[in-house]
């Protein structure tokens, strides 16, 4: 009878251990779906999108793979390229502020700070928003909504920027391995989001 307990508790270890080792192995798989959409070059937020959604799938043990994942992506582009190019745009900006704080212009350090500081609130907010993308659903009431809880929920934002970390440090070691580790990006975002959700 004991030895029966213990079996029992062992196998349900072993299969909780399979379930969280499955879901990461997705998420890197994820991460190179990511990236493969991502090589439109404004069409980031919505291989975001359609990543955090196939791994929320995942998650709640729905069937769904590549083809869903392409068909999230192609209703998510829609509206998504415009926030791309809206990124693009604002990071053009900091970049011209960093080049105006190595000119040695007055104030420029700060500015340049305050600069990059901005992007990753804005990187954060996307990701964020990202994570709760559903078909139909309008860019613009979901980045105000992501923007709000990036400010209101820190903890949940500052996991996401050590994602953000996670694959810069990748990239700087071997640079194959960020593609991947975008995956763990997407999954960090669903993750807060869910934690956000359950508050």
């Amino acid at each position: 009878m004991a030895q029966a307990r213990v079996k029992a508790r062992s196998s349900r270890r072993e299969s909780v251990f399979g379930e969280r080792f499955a879901v990461f192995a997705e998420a890197l798989l994820t991460g190179v779906w990511i990236a493969v959409a991502c090589l439109g070059v404004v069409t980031y937020p919505a291989a975001f999108a359609a990543g955090a959604r196939h791994l929320q799938r995942r998650t709640r043990h729905e069937d769904g793979g590549w083809r869903e994942f392409v068909s999230d992506f192609r209703t998510a582009v829609r509206g998504g390229w415009v926030v791309g190019l809206a990124g693009w745009a604002a990071a053009a900006a900091v970049w011209v502020d960093v080049l105006a704080a190595r000119a040695g212009i007055p104030g420029g350090p700060f500015v340049g700070a305050v600069g990059i500081l901005a992007l990753i609130g804005l990187v954060v907010a996307l990701l964020r928003a990202a994570a709760v993308w559903t078909p139909g659903a309008s860019w613009r009431a979901l980045l105000a909504d992501a923007g709000r809880r990036t400010v209101l929920d820190p903890a949940g934002s500052f996991l996401i920027v050590g994602g953000l970390g996670v694959v810069a440090l990748s990239a700087a070691f071997i640079a194959p391995l960020a593609v991947p580790v975008l995956g763990a990006i997407a999954a960090a975002a669903v993750a807060v989001e869910e934690r956000y959700r359950q508050r």
